[in-house]
């Protein structure tokens, strides 16, 4: 590992390796590292998160999300297939619960025209075709481009390529802070150049020390699946209600994993610290106040409903109303075939403490020293690939490049 690389890329996730693979083509000749505090890469949300490889239909055509993640799903897709990765290119199913869905079906379609993204408007005779368990009313969107893949197969063989590419690795190594490069590892203490943070759950902590972040806080919500015992193959494909466009969540859906089988969720459940995966596993007691503190002002403030949306989240604990709400979605779901939970994910949302209302779109703030990814939430990782290279645009933007 070199002492003192060109590029330091804080945050081993799928982000951040896609970012030092791009930094390696775009600047030949430099050395980028990336530091990872973990002794593995996929700890947190890149190996946490659904697999599902979104489409793109669900944001406005001005986001940066709309115009990152159809790309990003013709390039992870191309990335399994090329490489052998598992795949399953099942679709996904928008159904509606009641005919005051229907106008939101409309919605999704005219953001699917303006992204570009093929997105299908069916009948509920059609939908049971493509799936005879669903449940609609009157009709349902069909996206035939959405698809699943295994988040840590896909993170595990970008980081080869990174390796053979020219990429070091600094593994179970902290940011030492303090506005610099500044790192150190078994191998002694190294400082990098030009930084890049992505850092997910801790990127606002990160950025505030370059002077970034100002205005924005991450809220962490806690994601869980609940795993059918149903044989491979008893859903065809994945299954999603119409969702509410004013909160960043999609609500409680099928999602078929990679070798067939269904889970249910997720959760989004407000978390007490950044990374509370279980009981008090990795507590901080101060960003636990920071963070309750934050949430208490979401439900006194926010500009949508907070308090009902925690309350929501906070009965999908339980396994059999969690099973119930996805007894909407289709037919014969019972609450003992959905008996195990899942590896918990932490969501990095982050939260505008001006205006109190959580950031919808990717996030980026930057200058000649650091660039800072401060939202990457979901599709985040459908969009790795093209997302990366749009942060080293700006960033060879701002070195003058």
């Amino acid at each position: 590992m070199s002492k003192h690389p060109d590029f330091l890329v804080i945050g081993g996730g799928i982000i951040g390796v896609s970012i030092a693979r791009r930094l390696r083509a775009v600047f030949f000749g430099a050395s980028v590292t990336v530091l990872e505090k973990e002794r593995a890469l996929g700890m947190h949300s890149s190996g946490r998160n659904s697999g599902v490889i979104h489409a793109g239909f669900y944001y406005s055509a001005d986001s940066l999300k709309a115009q990152f993640t159809r790309q990003g799903n013709l390039s992870l897709t191309q990335f399994c297939e090329e490489r052998g990765l598992a795949l399953n290119r099942c679709g996904k199913l928008v159904v509606a619960r009641s005919e005051a869905d229907l106008p939101q079906l409309d919605e999704l379609l005219r953001r699917a025209m303006a992204n570009d993204v093929p997105l299908e408007n069916i009948t509920e005779e059609q939908a049971r075709e493509i799936e005879p368990r669903v449940k609609t009313v009157q009709r349902a969107l069909f996206s035939p481009s959405t698809a699943t893949a295994d988040p840590l197969a896909v993170l595990e063989a970008m980081r080869i390529e990174a390796e053979r590419e020219g990429v070091k690795f600094a593994l179970g190594t902290l940011f030492a802070g303090g506005g610099e490069g500044r790192f150190e590892s078994a191998a002694g203490k190294a400082t990098g150049g030009y930084v890049i943070n992505a850092a997910g759950l801790h990127a606002d902590s990160i950025a505030r020390q370059y002077g970034f972040s100002e205005h924005y806080r991450i809220i962490p919500f806690k994601g869980l699946y609940l795993y059918g015992d149903e044989t491979a193959g008893a859903f065809r494909t994945n299954i999603y209600p119409v969702p509410d466009l004013r909160n960043p969540f999609l609500g409680v859906h099928f999602t078929l994993t990679v070798d067939g089988h269904v889970k249910i969720g997720p959760t989004a459940i407000p978390a007490f610290w950044r990374e509370q995966y279980g009981g008090l596993q990795n507590f901080d007691l101060v960003d636990c106040v920071e963070t309750l503190t934050r949430e208490l002002g979401l439900i006194a403030f926010a500009g949508f409903d907070f308090r009902r949306l925690a309350v929501e989240e906070l009965q999908k604990y339980n396994r059999r109303h969690l099973v119930k709400l996805a007894g909407e979605l289709a037919t014969q779901v019972e609450a003992s075939a959905y008996r195990k939970w899942g590896r918990p994910g932490i969501r990095a949302q982050l939260m505008d403490i001006r205006t109190r209302k959580l950031e919808m779109d990717f996030v980026l703030e930057g200058d000649a020293k650091s660039f800072h990814v401060l939202n990457a939430v979901s599709p985040g990782w459908t969009c790795a690939i093209p997302f990366a290279a749009h942060v080293c645009s700006r960033i060879t933007g701002l070195l003058g490049g």
